[in-house]
């Protein structure tokens, strides 16, 4: 055995070494750099994809041939005989097309350049090597103008699934696909101290950076062409296809823990803090200059399969990320981002079955292990002092398991008609585990940690897709149209009986809500509460399965009336078979006006279904706030309880969008200005809390989801972009932005009191999803084996309203990030840099500890943990 593993290792040396290195640089006859062309060595699968500054590397046996091509160009050979082969690529007589896209249009020769609805297009190659963010939301809140995620605390299940937006619209107003087929939620509902509190959403962490070749942010409405939840826009993930190369990276980064000297009161000096390690996370120990670690491991590497351009890509990505812990306010020691643990496997495959039909999957697997912080117990309505002395802060933990398989057939055929028939399943399974808890009213026989309980949700979904394209109808027609069948299942599972149960003075579950026989406190005089504090489990009577189906049919078109003149239309119906139906239709045009300048616009419906997790959730949970405590129902939308306070059934919220913009290109510079207005009616939020003693259900209030708010939304995108090369040194640099205004037209309350319903604080949360206008100027140089990356984004004010009913004002901040790297060889690349350089926080709130999570900060702006440094190791072989 030893003798045959030498045999293979020295073959493959041999292999290694009669291979040769070719790199270079492909443009268009402008000298503009092409990102995207396909390099392949003739005869074989081996092949790569230029990166975003035209550059490409290939291994190759001597003697090969390699074939440049891309679309709206004429395919170039070149004979591998010199190391760097530079190429400059002729048109073929058609339009100079840049970014080839598949979301937002169905016809495959639209690109960036030549849409008529906005579409961002990230390579996430080049991003991630040039910055230490970890996850995808965190790169695309610096990158998208109109994007926004936040890192949360003492905001649940919320802490471990950073709420995104488009747009400042819901988390679930946005659709995501992968490589074009529709993503499954989150089981999560946000609920509390949260932005999109109410909402579902996608967890778009659960996909690993490393898999990803591209990210198309389409930032138009497109519920016509695609469906529930796209109001705000597409979120399209294009998996990476490349072969024979490995790609990875070791990144390690730490948090800087002084906090601007806004430091909790009583802590020694100014280094930073944290929690004991060992005891009841309620009191300090040895102080820290940096906290939050982190490790990310990940790697990519594809290889060929037949001779047609076959390919299997597979991912796999670790990362362990500590807690952050920063100020808070006596009532609350733990604040700060989660600790995550998280294992991804993703798979990308394409077998061509005959020239012209091919089978492909792709999916995979996310596993995360999470810990948060809950609200500190501290008073004595919660503490029992022989367990937990002085206090305690529970933890909220979590596993999280996402799967994913999407399976299809795709074929073109003789007429040129092409055919994909697909399937896609996923299911994300959300189970808590409470930590450094207890039942207090099993007072000092209480265990100290409980299962939870927890959600699942699934969702199968099968596409019948026809396209084609008709170059003698004018200047060219695509017509397309489908079905989609689309099944979703919502379960709700319980916990251990102690997580959610209320005891007796003998141990006995208390049965009758009605029966208040629980321990008394000595302290504060009133009943011990039950269930397990920081998060209460889910109960028997809590437990839900409930499904739906969908059936839907669309039809788009494309038309070309003249080379200058596009119009394009989309009508689509669907069916839910708890709600009803619903018909939406989107038109667009584009006209250029000159070689440099096109002008687009769109106007169309929208809808999103309510989510299952909106009509069926419900949770009895203690309230803890600056107020003190109370006992409060989450009653499902199907409740007798709901309809006893005058709350109707679950409708879809309805959206009008419209846009308008341009785009212009001159030499090196380019920019897009795009103006949107989105009107969305019968929004879903989440009430505030209402008086249910008269109920006799055993709490004192009852809160509910409800078609409440009408709302307005008018913005701005801009996206300026420049690049040259002098000499050997190139310089880019591109400005983005995103000025937004939503207004609440009308509150649905009805009868009810409108500050119950959606009061004040409500209302400010909605509004601040995301700040009014975010800027980022993004800075970049490279030369030889040297690259540098300078950015500023810039966050507007954010105002919030906290317990004290007074306005918590965020004044606008500035954040940069600088990034240094340098090639150490061909295979390995070393960057360092720092992501919040300067170590900005929000401005610090009151003294009175009234902020929504009971820190100095909410979560707004560039979050609340301060500057990031690291350091990555990149490898290619």
């Amino acid at each position: 055995m030893k003798k045959f593993t030498v045999l293979v290792f020295i073959l493959n040396i041999t292999f290694l070494f009669a291979q040769k290195e070719i790199s270079g640089v492909v443009k268009d006859h402008n000298g503009v750099a092409l990102p995207g062309v396909n390099i392949i060595e003739k005869g074989t699968n081996n092949g790569v994809s230029t990166d975003i500054q035209g550059g490409y590397i290939i291994k190759v046996k001597e003697g090969a041939v390699l074939v440049f091509s891309y679309v709206g160009y004429t395919n170039t050979e070149k004979n591998a005989t010199s190391g760097i082969i530079d190429i400059t690529m002729n048109e073929n007589g058609g339009q100079t097309l840049k970014d080839v896209v598949i979301v937002g249009s169905r016809n495959t020769k639209r690109t960036v350049v030549n849409s008529a609805v906005p579409i961002d297009i990230i390579n996430i190659k080049d991003v991630t090597t040039q910055s230490g963010k970890l996850e995808i939301n965190q790169l695309l809140q610096y990158i998208a103008p109109s994007f926004n995620a936040n890192k949360q605390s003492g905001s649940d299940g919320a802490d471990h699934v950073d709420p995104a937006s488009l747009r400042g619209l819901g988390p679930d107003q946005t659709l995501v696909l992968i490589n074009g087929k529709r993503r499954h939620q989150s089981s999560l509902v946000n609920l509390f101290g949260t932005r999109g509190r109410g909402n579902t959403g996608t967890d778009l962490n659960a996909i690993p950076a490393s898999s990803i070749k591209r990210i198309e942010i389409l930032r138009d409405g497109a519920a016509a062409q695609y469906g529930s939840d796209a109001i705000a826009g597409v979120i399209n993930i294009v998996l990476n296809d490349n072969m024979n190369e490995l790609n990875g990276s070791v990144t390690y980064g730490v948090f800087n823990t002084k906090a601007k000297g806004d430091f909790l009161p009583g802590t020694p000096n100014t280094k930073g803090y944290r929690l004991d390690k060992n005891g009841n996370g309620n009191s300090y120990g040895k102080n820290q200059d940096f906290d939050g670690g982190s490790v990310k491991v990940a790697a990519n590497y594809g290889v060929a399969i037949g001779e047609k351009g076959g390919f299997a890509n597979f991912t796999t990505e670790y990362i362990n990320k500590n807690k952050t812990l920063r100020p808070a306010y006596d009532f609350r020691k733990g604040f700060g981002d989660a600790a995550i643990q998280s294992f991804n496997l993703f798979a990308n495959i394409a077998i061509p079955i005959s020239d012209k039909t091919e089978f492909y999957a792709f999916g995979g697997r996310n596993y995360r292990d999470t810990d948060a912080y809950a609200f500190t117990r501290n008073d004595g309505e919660r503490v029992v002092e022989s367990i937990y002395p002085g206090g305690y802060t529970p933890r909220i933990t979590s596993n999280i398991i996402d799967n994913s398989l999407s399976a299809g057939f795709r074929t073109v055929t003789t007429g040129g008609w092409k055919i994909d028939i697909s399937n896609t399943y996923g299911k994300n399974l959300f189970h808590y585990y409470i930590k450094g808890t207890i039942n207090a009213s099993l007072e000092a026989a209480s265990p100290t940690e409980f299962d939870a309980g927890g959600h699942t949700l699934t969702q199968n979904t099968t596409n019948f897709d026809f396209s084609k394209n008709y170059d003698s109808v004018l200047d060219g027609l695509n017509l397309a149209f489908g079905a989609e069948y689309r099944t979703e299942n919502f379960t709700i599972f319980a916990g251990d009986e102690g997580s959610y149960a209320t005891y007796d003075t003998n141990g006995i579950p208390i049965r009758d809500p009605a029966n208040q026989n629980a321990p008394i406190d000595p302290i504060s005089g009133n009943p011990r509460p039950g269930g397990s504090q920081g998060f209460p489990g889910y109960s028997p009577l809590n437990t839900v399965d409930k499904g739906r189906t969908n059936l839907s049919l669309y039809t788009d078109a494309e038309l070309d009336i003249t080379d200058a003149f596009l119009i394009s239309g989309a009508v689509r119906f669907e069916n839910y078979s708890d709600f009803g139906s619903t018909l939406n239709g989107k038109l667009a045009m584009r006209l250029k006006a000159s070689k440099n300048i096109n002008f687009r616009g769109s106007v169309s419906t929208g809808f999103r279904a309510p989510s299952l997790a909106q009509i069926y959730y419900n949770l009895h949970f203690t309230n803890f706030n600056a107020g003190g405590a109370t006992e409060v129902l989450l009653a499902p939308n199907n409740s007798p309880i709901t309809r006893a306070f005058g709350i109707q059934k679950l409708d879809e919220e309805k959206a009008l969008n419209a846009s308008l913009g341009f785009t212009a290109t001159f030499g090196d510079f380019t920019a897009t200005v795009d103006g949107y207005f989105i009107k969305v009616k019968n929004r879903i939020v989440l009430t505030g809390y209402f008086d249910a003693t008269a109920l006799n259900i055993g709490v004192s209030e009852a809160q509910f989801f409800v078609n409440g708010v009408d709302t307005k939304t008018t913005g701005l995108d801009l996206v300026l972009a420049w690049k040259k090369k002098f000499g050997e040194s190139l310089f880019s640099a591109t400005l983005v932005g995103n000025i937004n205004n939503m207004k609440i037209d009308n509150i649905k309350n009805g009868s009810l009191p409108e500050e119950t319903f959606f009061g004040r604080r409500d209302r400010a949360f909605l509004l601040a999803s995301a700040p009014k206008n975010k800027f980022g100027l993004n800075l970049n140089y490279a030369r030889h084996k040297f690259d540098a990356g300078l950015a500023f984004t810039h966050f507007s004010k954010v105002v919030l309203v906290d317990y004290g009913d007074e306005d918590d004002t965020y004044y606008p901040r500035i954040v940069t990030d600088l990034t240094v790297g340098y090639q150490l060889t061909k295979s390995l690349k070393l960057s360092v840099g720092s992501n919040n350089l300067f170590n900005v926080y929000p401005t610090k709130q009151d003294e009175q500890g009234n902020t929504e999570a009971g820190g100095y900060w909410d979560a707004v702006q560039m979050g609340f943990s301060g500057a990031y440094y690291y350091a990555r190791l990149g490898f290619t072989f």
